[in-house]
C-alpha cells in the first residue's frame, strides 16, 4: 500500500479526484514523512523535502520544477506536468502578437477619448517568428503561427529537424540572422547552459522585434534587455516570468513603456488536466513500468 501526500494550493480538490478515482493500494495520508509518493506545488514542496523520509516519487503539479531541482534532496523519482499546456500559451502568445499588429489597446484609448484615426498595420502573414524550444509547446505555438501564415524558425541545442517548424537552428546560428525576425518567443527551461543565455550580445542583430517570455525568467539578462529596449533592438517584451516573483515594486519593468508584465500567469495548471496525468502514471507506478514525464536533476528538465 502505498501512502499520497498532498502539498498544492489545490490541495482540497485534489483530495477530491483521489477520492472518487479509488486507484488501487493507494491511500491519502496528511503526513509528509510517511509517504511514498508526494503530489505537490514545486515551490510549496521544496522546504519539506527534509522531512521526506519515505518518498520515492514526487510528482509535480507544474511544468516548472525549478524549486525541486534546487534543493539539496535528490533521493526520489521526480516527474512534471507536459503536454496541456500548449494550447494555453499560444493563446498568450498570439493575444499579446495580436494585441500589438492590430492596435488592439491604442484603439482602446482613442474610444476613450472619441478619437477616430486608423493606424496602419502589417499582416503576420509572412512574417518571422522564432521559438527557442521546439518541445510539446513550442510546436503548438509554431502551429497556431503557421495558421497565421507565418514562417517559423525552431531553436533547439543541436539544430536537430522538427517537423512543426519551417527551419530548426541553435542559439548561436539565431544570434546572426535575428534582423530577419519579427516575433520571438521564448520557452526555454532554466539550466546552467541557458542562464542569462539571452544577454547583450544575443541582441545586437534585432530590429524592433516582439520578444515574448513564457520559459523561465533565469535566462534573460534583464538589464541587458532594457538596453536593448531603449536602442530600439526591441519593440515590446512581453514577460510573464522574471528573475525575482513577484517583480519588485521599484523594478524598471512596471513602468517601462515598452514593456507587458504579467504574473506568470500564460499557463496554469487546472487540477483535473493534471490529475489525469498522474493517474495515468500511478497506474504505470502500480504496475512496475517505467513513468512519463521523467525530469533529469542534472539537466534541469
Amino acid at each position: 500500500m502505498d501512502k499520497i501526500y498532498v502539498i498544492s494550493e489545490h490541495v482540497e480538490t485534489y483530495h477530491q479526484l483521489l477520492e472518487t478515482a479509488q486507484l488501487p493500494d493507494l491511500a491519502i495520508t496528511s503526513s509528509a514523512e510517511e509517504a511514498s509518493i508526494w503530489l505537490a506545488d514545486p515551490p510549496l514542496a521544496a522546504p519539506l523535502l527534509p522531512n521526506a523520509k519515505a518518498l520515492r516519487w514526487l510528482q509535480s503539479t507544474f511544468a516548472g520544477t525549478d524549486a525541486l531541482i534546487k534543493a539539496p534532496f535528490r533521493d526520489y523519482q521526480l516527474t512534471n506536468v507536459r503536454g496541456i499546456f500548449g494550447a494555453l500559451m499560444a493563446e498568450y502568445v498570439f493575444g499579446f502578437v495580436l494585441n500589438e499588429s492590430r492596435h488592439i489597446s491604442q484603439y482602446a484609448e482613442q474610444q476613450a477619448q472619441r478619437c477616430w484615426q486608423p493606424q496602419p498595420y502589417q499582416s503576420l502573414r509572412g512574417q518571422t517568428l522564432a521559438v527557442l524550444g521546439t518541445g510539446a509547446i513550442g510546436q503548438h505555438i509554431a502551429t497556431v503561427a503557421h495558421a497565421f501564415g507565418m514562417t517559423v524558425l525552431g531553436v533547439n541545442q543541436d539544430g536537430r529537424p522538427v517537423d512543426s517548424f519551417d527551419h530548426t537552428l541553435t542559439l548561436p546560428a539565431l544570434e546572426q540572422r535575428l534582423d530577419k525576425v519579427d516575433v520571438l518567443v521564448s520557452t526555454l527551461p532554466a539550466t546552467p547552459e541557458t542562464d542569462k543565455c539571452l544577454n547583450a550580445d544575443f541582441w545586437r542583430q534585432a530590429q524592433d522585434l516582439i520578444f515574448i517570455n513564457v520559459g523561465r525568467g533565469a535566462t534573460l539578462d534583464e538589464a541587458a534587455l532594457l538596453h536593448a529596449l531603449d536602442n530600439k533592438k526591441l519593440g515590446l517584451a512581453v514577460l510573464d516570468v522574471m528573475e525575482q516573483e513577484p517583480l519588485p515594486k521599484q523594478h524598471p519593468f512596471w513602468t517601462h513603456p515598452k514593456v507587458s508584465v504579467t504574473p506568470h500567469i500564460a499557463a496554469v495548471s487546472f487540477p483535473e488536466q493534471v490529475f489525469a496525468l498522474f493517474a495515468d502514471n500511478y497506474r504505470r507506478w502500480h504496475a512496475g513500468e517505467p513513468l512519463m514525464h521523467s525530469v533529469d536533476f542534472d539537466k534541469g528538465y
